[in-house]
């Protein structure tokens, strides 16, 4: 499957997760506005409860890492929402939007930068995940790997957005 919708290179689709903290301080909607309020769209949206197993597909790259057992806690503990955005360059905006995963290292404006304040030094003292409340796909192929993996074809839809209306 491909991670595009369009022939244009710069139209991209990416994966964004709402992440447990984010669910139980109830501001998913807002972070989900932000994204919107950029232009980019939402094609695909779901509330879901990750699993032991599939943890590890998703952080594949982190399983023999020491922090991935408290990382693994923290995404099993509770609902997430998992978002397929797309528009132009999403990876790149998203992770803009996003903010800096360590929070404290967040500019103000950031998503974590505004709503969380977790520091590694904090997490790796109390043995436990960082509290930054999203994940984004870091780079194109993670983005390539993430959306398969969290929708399938029949749960992303392709419609036009105000935005390409307007700008077409």
């Amino acid at each position: 499957m491909t991670q595009k919708t369009s022939k244009d290179p710069l139209i991209e689709r990416t994966l964004v997760l709402v992440k447990p903290d984010g669910v139980e301080r109830q501001i998913s909607g807002e972070i989900i506005t932000r994204i919107e309020r950029t232009g980019l769209k939402i094609v695909g949206l779901k509330m879901t409860w990750m699993t032991k197993d599939f943890a590890k597909k998703h952080y594949k790259a982190h399983v023999t890492k020491a922090f991935y057992k408290s990382l693994e806690d923290f995404m099993i503990s509770g609902p997430v929402f998992a978002l397929c955005v797309e528009g132009i360059s999403a990876i790149e905006l998203v992770r803009k939007i996003v903010g800096a995963t360590e929070p404290k290292s967040a500019a103000a404006g950031t998503i974590r930068g505004d709503y969380s304040h977790h520091s590694y030094a904090y997490a790796d003292k109390k043995g436990i995940a960082i509290k930054n409340l999203i994940h984004a796909s870091g780079d194109k192929n993670d983005a390539e790997y993430e959306v398969p993996l969290w929708f399938n074809d029949s749960e992303l839809f392709e419609y036009k957005s105000v935005h390409e209306k307007h700008t077409l």
